[in-house]
């Protein structure tokens, strides 16, 4: 398909207003600004009550926002996983993305405000998003969480982390995760795709940050080849939660999560893939701008109730 005119009209914006690239802002200013895009979008009203609360952590507290659904309990529960490569991104600008997310879910979510490189590099970040997903495991019964019924799931950096979360907890004997769901995720250090050719100017997520977030992120060579950075590096990806997949059809990252995904469905692990046409990257986090994050979460709620009517049956 083109581009969606809403893509192609978000990009013109962007690009008249006049903004520097991220790469070339100081990462106080790159922060502000992504946090003002997310955190500015409108999202449906939802009937959803939040919790802030300080975790352990592997180097001190992790603050986490808690979302629950109206109704008893106990929930399944999602542990998200924010985007923006690793670098960027908070709490408040996923606020409207989680609330959605638990109320259309009907799940507990809580987001986890992982430490952020160029402070804090690779493996700092997944070593904070796998403590909280061992925290969620061992305090189910008083968040009222049902411990079968836990994901993992992110976007874009977040749903690397996801992935290596998962992969982390396989590895390391749990927590059990039941599920992870992994919307457009970085899956490897490597920008040779056909959809990094594609995709790779001119679509918002450009190669150019891509580089300058793995540069970022890692502290050397040695560290992009290990599959908690890279999940596309397993070896062996048999024994990993069923997944959903979805990508972006004009986005760098669209190969490389697919590819991913096709790695799980050979490994037997059930996979559902969903590349969405005529969208770019971030889509799934901006609904003002793009009518399909709101089909995607949809999609999302429609497939992780399809796995937890098949696991109770």
């Amino acid at each position: 398909m083109p581009l969606h005119p809403n893509a192609r009209a978000f990009i013109d914006q962007l690009q008249a207003s006049g903004m520097p690239p991220l790469t070339e802002m100081p990462v106080a200013d790159a922060r502000k600004a992504i946090g003002d895009l997310f955190a500015g979008q409108t999202w449906p009203g939802v009937d959803v009550k939040t919790e802030n609360r300080r975790i352990p952590g592997p180097a001190g507290e992790i603050p986490v926002r808690i979302y629950r659904p109206a109704g008893d309990g106990p929930f399944p529960a999602l542990v998200y996983l924010h985007g923006g490569g690793w670098v960027l991104g908070d709490l408040d600008a996923y606020d409207g993305l989680c609330r959605t997310l638990a109320a259309k879910l009907r799940c507990v979510v809580v987001s986890v405000d992982y430490r952020l490189a160029p402070e804090h590099r690779f493996p700092n970040a997944p070593e904070d998003c796998y403590a909280a997903a061992r925290w969620v495991a061992e305090n189910a019964a008083s968040l009222g969480i049902d411990p079968g019924s836990i994901a993992v799931g992110g976007d874009s950096a977040g749903g690397n982390l996801a992935a290596v979360v998962a992969l982390m907890a396989r590895d390391r004997g749990g927590p059990r995760i039941a599920y992870q769901i992994l919307v457009y995720p970085v899956t490897e250090r490597s920008f040779d795709t056909g959809s990094y050719r594609d995709n790779g100017a001119d679509y918002f997520l450009t190669t150019d940050m891509m580089i300058h977030f793995w540069k970022e992120y890692l502290s050397g060579e040695d560290d992009a080849a290990s599959p908690y950075a890279s999940p596309l590096r397993a070896k062996d990806l048999k024994g990993l939660p069923p997944a959903l997949v979805i990508t972006a059809e004009f986005d760098p990252l669209r190969d490389e999560g697919e590819t991913y995904a096709k790695r799980l469905e050979q490994a037997g692990v059930p996979v559902r893939v969903s590349r969405y046409d005529g969208m770019i990257h971030g889509f799934y986090a901006m609904p003002s701008v793009f009518p399909q994050a709101l089909e995607a979460i949809e999609e999302t709620a429609d497939w992780f109730r399809g796995r937890l009517k098949a696991a109770a049956a």
